[in-house]
């Protein structure tokens, strides 16, 4: 169907809500957040959303997940460089690289666009942290679609990526397709994908050790050693968390100060420092 806008009063009184009962991170997530609003309004209206959520007492983050390339203006970079309650964090679900699979998908950016939005981000936001999506095995994907994505995620741009091998689905257009990939070889190409991302991670996660990120406290691991958070860089439940440790009792929801130590696969490890 359609896309559909919630009112921004409600939107608002929900994280009014949210925040008096103590959640400290409102995330607006939706299907293309960047849209929000031209239904109900007639124009994008998400940065005035941000700017009516950033006053909240108790809201200390707000994160953005789902944004379409092609609508990440200038307004919204903008409010990304200048507001500090923003996380520098955006999650664009692109699905491809290939200017063929891109049509094939339906998608309205080519490559030259989303290479031109990612080196805007990163020239204007040098630390943001980019996640992505990506579907290896759409119907029609040739040998070379796959090698052409494949050399740009390892091109490193994106900190956090998930792969998913296209299921097909009645009732999609896709599904009658031409050209349906055997699911050995949509296994294949995903699994090179994501080992390619492994070596991105590897690297982010090592450019951070030694250094100090404000970390929110969301609980203490298994072990009973370990709390647990996450700094502007992970998202709730889609990445990886810090796992780290400290001296004095923590509370759920605490910032505190954490170093990096080291990296255990995917996750990083680290000591309080301060509050």
């Amino acid at each position: 169907g359609d896309y559909r806008s919630r009112s921004m009063e409600s939107i608002l009184k929900e994280a009014a809500f949210l925040a008096e009962h103590g959640k400290k991170e409102i995330v607006l997530v939706a299907q293309d957040v960047t849209r929000y609003g031209m239904d109900l309004y007639g124009e994008k209206r998400l940065v005035d959303l941000i700017n009516g959520i950033t006053p909240l007492p108790g809201v200390e983050r707000i994160r953005l997940l789902y944004c379409y390339p092609e609508l990440v203006d200038d307004h919204l970079i903008d409010a990304l460089c200048e507001n500090p309650k923003l996380q520098k964090y955006l999650d664009i679900p692109i699905q491809h690289i290939s200017d063929h699979m891109l049509k094939a998908m339906g998608r309205r950016s080519s490559r030259a666009d989303i290479e031109s939005l990612i080196h805007k981000l990163k020239s204007r936001i040098p630390d943001i942290v980019l996640r992505t999506s990506l579907i290896a095995g759409f119907p029609g994907e040739t040998e070379e679609d796959h090698k052409e994505l494949l050399e740009f995620v390892k091109k490193g741009y994106f900190q956090h990526l998930g792969v998913f091998a296209y299921s097909r689905e009645e009732g999609t257009p896709a599904y009658k397709l031409k050209g349906q990939i055997p699911k050995k070889i949509k296994e294949m190409r995903r699994e090179a994908i994501m080992a390619a991302q492994q070596e991105n991670v590897m690297k982010f996660n090592s450019s951070r050790i030694h250094h100090y990120y404000d970390t929110m406290v969301e609980g203490v691991a298994d072990d009973g050693i370990f709390y647990y958070g996450r700094t502007y860089a992970e998202a709730p439940e889609i990445d990886p968390v810090i796992y780290f440790t400290a001296q004095a009792p923590l509370e759920n929801g605490d910032t505190v100060s954490v170093k990096m130590i080291c990296t255990d696969a995917y996750d990083l490890i680290g000591e309080v420092v301060g509050k």
